[in-house]
């Protein structure tokens, strides 16, 4: 009887020694989708940074030619941008994040930007887009006479019709001409 109790320990120490390896092994696999994880948040977050900054690009440039119509195209389909701004923005974000660029900051056509960021473990991508709200169709030409001057001597403006921003017209009154905010005009997104 004596010696049945001395061959329990054996199989303690076995068990005990198989529970430490798999739960070395979970904080292993742990670990391991932690810093994917994080690499790729870092990736989004970068990405998304890029896209951001051009949008608000898209609509300061925009401001400055509010009142030339003919010059909107570029900035409704989304391409009058500093691309090298907004990839220095994602650098930027990819720092907050732990990670570097790992590569070049790329400019996907029509719209948008893919990154590639390196954390101390990891690499990971991600892609971001812009899409416009907005879409111009320019009034015909009108067959009325010109407008009587103002009492200043000029002829008083015609408000800037056309403009629609999902489902709102809007209408640039030519003394205090405003935009929408800059997520009324694009929306930025991580792509699939």
């Amino acid at each position: 009887m004596r010696g049945d109790s001395g061959q329990a320990f054996p199989i303690y120490i076995a068990v005990v020694a198989g529970l430490l390896f798999l739960a070395f092994a979970y904080f292993l696999v742990g670990q391991a989708a932690f810093t994917r994880s994080s690499a790729q948040t870092a990736a989004d977050a970068a990405a998304l940074a890029a896209a951001q900054d051009a949008r608000d690009q898209l609509r300061e440039g925009w401001l400055e030619v509010i009142l030339a119509p003919e010059q909107w195209d570029e900035f409704l389909v989304g391409e009058a941008y500093d691309e090298a701004a907004a990839c220095r923005r994602a650098a930027e974000f990819a720092a907050l994040n732990g990670a570097a660029l790992s590569g070049p900051c790329e400019f996907l056509d029509p719209t948008g930007f893919r990154v590639t960021v390196t954390t101390q473990n990891a690499t990971a991508s991600a892609e971001a887009v812009i899409e416009s709200h907005c879409e111009f169709t320019a009034p015909e030409p009108s067959s009325e006479p010109t407008p009587a001057p103002t009492p200043s001597g000029e002829p008083e403006d015609d408000p800037i019709v056309g403009l629609v921003c999902g489902d709102d017209p809007w209408e640039i009154d030519p003394e205090d001409p405003t935009l929408p905010d800059a997520m009324d005009l694009f929306t930025v997104r991580l792509s699939e």
